[in-house]
């Protein structure tokens, strides 16, 4: 009787395997596919490759006039944490709004899906390059910080990789939620304006929210990269009450399944008419 029972379970975990490998390998050959055109787009390289760090040293100039005197931050920490954040937004968010829209248009999203391809398969392989790219660039600013700045190293790892791994979640989602909305790759630079803008401004990025008044903060710290910038600060600057952690993981988890509701609803896999 145990072997009756055992076998069907067997034969289903075996399946499940054989599915998730499967899956892994159709990505893995989009994602090289991807990275073949991420390298020969110039324009895509640079905004993947220096734009991060041009803005990383935009943040350095402009930290310098902020007042954090009483907040328990320096400047070298909110310019390398705010750099970690800059990262998921141009190397990631940048780039994946025109490429989603370029394939939509050149049809190839349509294409795929007329074979193995799921959907979900479709829209994180062609994210891969960028989000290896990011990964490479958030490990490249934290040694750095901890080499050449002499900043202590994360008190709380965890924390930080959690930050990160959210922010690029919600990196791609929203890129594919932002596709819905524009038309072509050449107008993604407008229709991605509102979100950089307002991570910019309102996430923490540049001017830590503890500078400002409880309720501004409290409303700001509802934007989409805001619990991204809060747990990156944590994880490697210290603080962080249990349950202002666990509020920046809700906030960050409640605009993933938003995002995943929009895509599911609202993504256009052929050209806009």
């Amino acid at each position: 009787m145990s072997t009756t029972d055992t076998a069907p379970t067997t034969g289903t975990a075996t399946t499940s395997a054989t599915s998730v490998t499967a899956a892994v390998k159709r990505m893995r050959s989009l994602g090289r596919a991807e990275l073949t055109l991420l390298t020969r787009n110039r324009t895509a390289m640079f905004t993947a490759l220096l734009m991060p760090f041009a803005m990383v040293m935009f943040i350095r100039s402009t930290v310098r006039q902020v007042p954090l005197e009483g907040t328990g931050l320096n400047a070298t920490g909110v310019v390398m944490t705010g750099g970690i954040a800059m990262v998921l937004i141009f190397v990631i968010y940048a780039n994946l709004i025109p490429t989603y829209v370029s394939r939509r248009e050149e049809l190839v999203l349509k294409r795929l899906r007329t074979g193995e391809v799921r959907d979900g398969e479709i829209l994180v392989g062609t994210a891969l390059p960028v989000v290896t790219v990011a990964l490479a660039q958030c490990a490249l600013l934290v040694v750095a910080g901890a080499t050449l700045l002499e900043m202590a190293p994360p008190g709380r790892p965890v924390l930080l990789v959690l930050g990160v791994l959210l922010g690029i979640v919600l990196m791609v989602l929203m890129s594919a939620v932002t596709a819905v909305v524009t038309r072509t790759a050449e107008s993604a630079q407008i229709t991605a304006l509102p979100l950089m803008m307002a991570s910019l401004v309102g996430s923490g990025i540049i001017a830590p929210l503890e500078i400002m008044p409880d309720r501004v903060a409290d409303v700001l710290r509802v934007l989409p990269m805001s619990p991204v910038t809060d747990l990156v600060r944590y994880g490697w600057l210290g603080g962080g009450e249990p349950g202002e952690v666990l509020r920046a993981v809700g906030i960050a988890v409640a605009w993933a399944v938003a995002s995943v509701f929009a895509v599911r609803r609202w993504f256009r896999w052929e050209p806009r008419r």
